[in-house]
């Protein structure tokens, strides 16, 4: 992996997910986590981060335990590597990624999180978490207490499966890219992050053909484990061969097919 490039290290000031108590609030702040904490039903991101199946009662009961919803600006963590784990987190609206530190100080990318994935599951294992997770852009998460989510998975076969499937997920995402790392080409990887971000963004009802990148292609690369000028030249390689359009940050899928076969 002679191809990993150096970078600086990013820390970002972490905010508090705590809310203060509700007499110290003013009403505007009030207002705004009553809005933040809108239920769990008209959420555009429940079909994919909820269970399928609930009873209104279980449904109110899951509910009654996430925490309002909180806005986490661009740049400040949820949590970081060795915080307490407490908690998991779904995230309804932005984007994240998670990040460890090597010894030397380089930030190593390891997953972008959009609307409708879960952060902070790395901390069941040891009761700690092992990476920080940076919003990259503006975001919104639920909080989710695990010990009272533990409780339901005992009672609701449902949330029980619902909480194994994202776990297998998680096994699985890290398995592909322990395959991408490993056997791909710089232009394999290039390509094969383009169309897993495509699917992700059709799965949450976005345009596939058409977004907009929230994260840099400094980020890119330390996530494909390729350097910053390999990320710019395989951009320019597709674009070249009319496989994307590109503006910027704007990437348009032209050839979707030949994506695939590269």
């Amino acid at each position: 992996m002679s191809d990993v490039a150096a970078y600086p290290v990013i820390a970002p000031a972490r905010i508090p997910l705590q809310a203060p108590p509700a007499a110290a609030r003013s009403p505007a702040i009030a207002r705004a986590s009553q809005k933040d904490g809108q239920r769990c039903t008209a959420c555009s991101m429940r079909s994919i981060c909820m269970p399928q199946g609930l009873t209104p009662r279980e449904m109110q009961r899951i509910e009654s335990f996430i925490c309002p919803s909180r806005t986490i600006r661009q740049g400040e963590t949820i949590y970081r590597a060795n915080d307490s784990f407490q908690s998991i987190y779904a995230v309804r609206a932005g984007s994240f990624k998670t990040v460890v530190m090597h010894r030397d100080g380089r930030e190593q990318v390891t997953g972008f999180h959009l609307a409708g994935d879960s952060l902070g599951l790395d901390g069941v294992c040891f009761g700690h978490h092992s990476c920080d997770a940076i919003a990259i852009e503006d975001s919104n998460v639920c909080i989710i207490p695990f010990h009272l989510l533990e409780a339901m998975c005992r009672e609701v076969k449902a949330v029980q499966q619902h909480l194994h499937r994202i776990m297998g997920g998680e096994i699985v995402r890290e398995s592909s890219q322990m395959m991408l790392l490993g056997t791909m080409s710089a232009e394999q990887r290039v390509a094969t992050f383009l169309l897993n971000l495509s699917d992700r963004l059709r799965m949450r009802g976005y345009s596939p053909a058409e977004f907009h990148l929230r994260m840099t292609r400094e980020e890119i690369g330390s996530y494909l484990g390729i350097k910053l000028e390999t990320v710019s030249r395989m951009l320019s390689k597709f674009q070249r061969d009319g496989l994307v359009d590109i503006h910027g940050k704007d990437i348009r899928i032209l050839d979707h097919e030949r994506l695939v076969s590269v």
